[in-house]
């Protein structure tokens, strides 16, 4: 992922067969499907790589349950076709998930499915046994042939509370089925889009980059330095998700562009740390409604707890985050379903917001807006290349879409394709042990790293983890205030990984700020490693410290006194952990 490569390459030959516009999921998916065909294809991505709705997804793998009501039974099929893809494709990142559905009334939602079929737009009532009973019954139904995970059951309201005594005591009975969630989803964006490079000189990727129109052709420009150089495509796919019609605006400059394509609405999500909350759990997800119907998700995750979700339109994706108001809704929500649980404001630590991106839609209420996905191609500007518009999609269907827009791409282009990706094992998926306790082993003994230390970064990468394992014995290195990190562990990050800013780092090729375990003085480790590594100077270390504390604060709602506070916490851990090592 050597930059100065790629913009040497580009400024000697300028002509590539695909230009993909946008480096989330879709987009890395669409490129690395295409690079595996042979195809001259560039990426290019204006912030950082899974950075906008691929870095604010529910962390959730799924099938869609409820999209059954809105009859979108093809989606679900495939969706849970590619999940069950991913939990053996990428089974270091994607594991199942046992979730309950509290069920609060019996014939309730039963008219829901009417109602759509009719046209209608009137918000649904809630769901009651006997429809989440036919949903699920469909579920297994569309599963029967692989079985990877049990079929569902029903519990009385005696046994559900039993199991899970802090539950609404209202709830008549709870339904629990497999569905399945994902620990690192930037990082399979990573994986996917070294896939692709690996596949050969003709892919190329760049981030913090943009594409726009200049005079009857295009001209791509570095967000980094500013570099302009001129770019030919044959083919430009617009993968920009919530961006479409933006991008579209930048590519159609001059010209009338085309009608507005996408509608997306914002969801938000909280990330708490409360002890009781996730032991309560017992390892579920409690998929639940709020008393408006609102479907909420609330889920262990990286040893805290993943709540949310909101679902408000939005014009600008660029500038969403979660609001005051939307907190107050999903804790609303949250004691609505467990109302003897109390979060105080210091247990959150970490907050994110992205837009889904929908279709176009004029539905008063957002959640009937369809959730499939569906390519369009438009005329390019001034007879120059026809422009592919990848609308919608899920992040559990990445693949599938990614596929359906390559072959579109292959037959513009007239190549025929020569891998499958559908068994195609990803990044740290590859090669993956049968015993992983083995396999730790054996490399702990290979590198001379500790087990314990193996066994981390196993959890982390995947197979992976053999070569940052080599990288980390191969010279001298030395502990991070954060006890679970090293620098030479950072430092393969920074070096192959395209890592630009600090908030690439912390925010999305590790999970030290989303799981609460970003400190100040960690954080400041990291940003003199990532200068040192750039050869910056006092004043730019100094801008991009401000840069990711703004970010973290205005986006995250995480402060620099918040971090700071957790300065003596990590010490605490760092000291705990050398004496037990």
């Amino acid at each position: 992922m050597n930059r100065t490569e790629t913009l040497h390459g580009l400024s000697q030959s300028p002509k590539v067969d695909v230009c993909v516009l946008g480096g989330g999921i879709n987009g890395l998916s669409v490129f690395r499907e295409l690079a595996l065909q042979g195809v001259n294809v560039l990426l290019v991505e204006q912030a950082d790589y899974c950075s906008g709705a691929s870095a604010a997804l529910s962390r959730m793998v799924h099938g869609g349950l409820r999209y059954l009501e809105n009859g979108e039974f093809s989606l679900v099929k495939e969706s849970l076709v590619e999940r069950d893809r991913l939990l053996r494709n990428a089974s270091h990142y994607v594991a199942p998930l046992p979730t309950t559905v509290p069920i609060f009334d019996t014939f309730s939602g039963l008219a829901n499915g009417v109602v759509r079929f009719l046209g209608l737009t009137r918000r649904p009532s809630r769901r009651g046994a006997i429809a989440i009973k036919a949903g699920l019954g469909i579920y297994d139904f569309l599963t029967r042939k692989r079985a990877l995970m049990p079929k569902h059951e029903f519990r009385s309201r005696r046994a559900t509370l039993s199991k899970w005594p802090a539950l609404n005591p209202s709830i008549r009975n709870s339904a629990t089925y497999y569905d399945a969630w994902v620990s690192h989803p930037e990082r399979i964006g990573i994986e996917l889009l070294r896939d692709g490079l690996s596949a050969g000189p003709n892919a190329m990727a760049l981030n913090y980059a943009t594409v726009e129109a200049s005079g009857s052709g295009y001209r791509l420009r570095d967000g980094l330095n500013g570099e302009v150089l001129p770019v030919q495509p044959r083919l430009i796919i617009n993968a920009t998700g919530g961006w479409i019609d933006i991008a579209n605006g930048t590519l159609f400059a001059d010209e009338a562009g085309p009608a507005p394509l996408m509608g997306g609405t914002k969801g938000s999500h909280l990330i708490i740390d409360n002890p009781a909350l996730r032991d309560m759990l017992d390892g579920h997800m409690i998929y639940y409604e709020n008393e408006d119907g609102r479907i909420c998700i609330l889920f262990p995750y990286l040893g805290k707890v993943l709540v949310g979700s909101t679902d408000i339109r939005v014009d600008d994706p660029g500038t969403v985050r979660c609001e005051a108001d939307e907190r107050d809704y999903i804790l609303q929500s949250l004691a609505f379903v467990l109302p003897g649980i109390k979060i105080r404001p210091e247990e959150i630590v970490f907050q994110f917001a992205g837009v889904r991106p929908l279709p176009a839609s004029k539905d008063s209420f957002t959640g009937r807006i369809p959730r499939d996905h569906f390519c369009t191609v438009l005329e390019g500007k001034n007879g120059g290349p026809p422009v592919l518009c990848m609308i919608g999609g899920k992040w559990t269907t990445f693949r599938s879409f990614g596929e359906l827009a390559a072959d579109m791409a292959l037959d513009q282009l007239g190549v025929t394709r020569r891998v499958d990706t559908a068994d195609r094992a990803i990044g740290g998926g590859r090669v993956f042990p049968k015993d992983p306790e083995s396999w730790i082993r054996d490399l702990a003994a290979s590198t001379g790293l500790s087990v314990a230390r193996v066994a981390v970064l196993f959890e982390r990468y995947g197979t992976e983890a053999e070569d940052i394992a080599g990288f980390i014995a191969a010279k001298p290195d030395h502990p991070l205030p954060h006890a679970l990190y090293s620098a030479r562990e950072l430092q393969y990050l920074v070096r192959a990984e395209a890592v630009e800013h600090l908030d690439d780092l912390l925010l999305r090729r590790t999970t030290l700020a989303i799981s609460g375990d970003l400190s100040l003085v960690m954080a400041e480790a990291a940003l003199d490693l990532l200068a040192a590594e750039k050869g910056w100077s006092a004043e730019r270390v100094a801008e991009e410290r401000s840069r990711f504390l703004t970010l973290m604060g205005e986006r995250h709602g995480v402060t620099e006194h918040t971090l700071s506070a957790r300065n003596e916490h990590r010490s605490e851990l760092c000291e705990t952990t050398a004496k037990s090592g």
